[in-house]
């Protein structure tokens, strides 16, 4: 098992630097450009994505974000290690003053999700995570967090702050997280199938990565996704459910959903 630590410990500064770039946008009024694909995009995208690209050039990996996409498949097929970053997932959301987006910063090793680390720094949540070290959730406000990421032991000051997942309550009903501003129809038919199982059902809508969080939490037992997404929007949530002891799996095939391929759209996918 490969030791992960020294990335995870960057990817965490990264991550909680870009969030307050990310902040000092939100705190005040901003513009919204529409990209080509007709997407939002803000100046705190920009800005997280200058930060992490800053922070992260220390590892010395590629860098693949969304604000970024343009890598030919010929080039990044020859990387077997680099970053996979989303500088804001949730612009609608961001946009809509909800609290709901995150920075996601993922570690891709050939095709596997390895390490992930989410931060939402409006709610002040941190989720992390890696093969070898688990998954865990620290709850800190911003300025506490910008002081641990300067310790020379970054991870395991986060750690000690925070709650290894997943946290059980085995009172609740079993629970399905669904996209707030995506929900498919054929989502709701997988839905609905749950519910005549399970019966008393509850129901969470949540924008960003933070659904695949609240399954490595332990407050949802189920994530399903059948609309589309990319490779940056899930990366960094599969690390983190994986290192909690739960599987991202393709839809169709329940094989693990894998990265860097020449098609950068996610298929659908099942999260539990």
């Amino acid at each position: 098992m490969e030791n992960y630590q020294q990335f995870l410990s960057i990817a965490l500064k990264a991550a909680v630097l870009a969030g307050r770039e990310i902040k000092d946008v939100y705190a005040r009024e901003f513009s919204v450009e529409l990209k080509d694909d007709k997407s939002p995009l803000t100046e705190a995208d920009k800005r997280s994505h200058e930060k992490i690209a800053q922070v992260l050039q220390a590892s010395g990996l590629p860098l693949l974000s969304e604000e970024g996409k343009t890598i030919p498949f010929e080039e990044r097929n020859q990387w077997d290690l680099f970053w996979l970053v989303d500088p804001l997932d949730g612009t609608k959301e961001f946009i809509k003053r909800n609290g709901e987006f995150t920075v996601n910063i993922a570690l891709i090793k050939n095709g596997r999700s390895v390490l992930g680390v989410i931060y939402a720094p409006v709610i002040d949540t941190l989720y992390f995570g890696c093969e070898g070290c688990g998954a865990y959730k620290t709850e800190a406000d911003i300025d506490y967090l910008s002081h641990l990421i300067q310790s020379e032991h970054v991870t395991d000051r986060l750690i000690a702050a925070g709650h290894r997942l997943p946290i059980r309550d085995e009172n609740r009903p079993f629970t399905v997280v669904a996209s707030r501003s995506h929900m498919s129809e054929e989502t709701a038919g997988f839905i609905e199938e749950l519910r005549k199982k399970h019966g008393n059902l509850q129901m969470i809508s949540k924008g960003s990565s933070l659904k695949l969080c609240l399954v490595a939490e332990g407050a949802a037992d189920v994530y399903p996704r059948f609309a589309p997404t990319m490779e940056w929007d899930t990366a960094a949530g599969q690390a983190i459910a994986n290192s909690a002891g739960f599987s991202v799996v393709n839809a169709r095939d329940r094989s693990a959903v894998i990265y860097n391929k020449s098609e950068l759209l996610n298929p659908w996918f099942i999260v539990q």
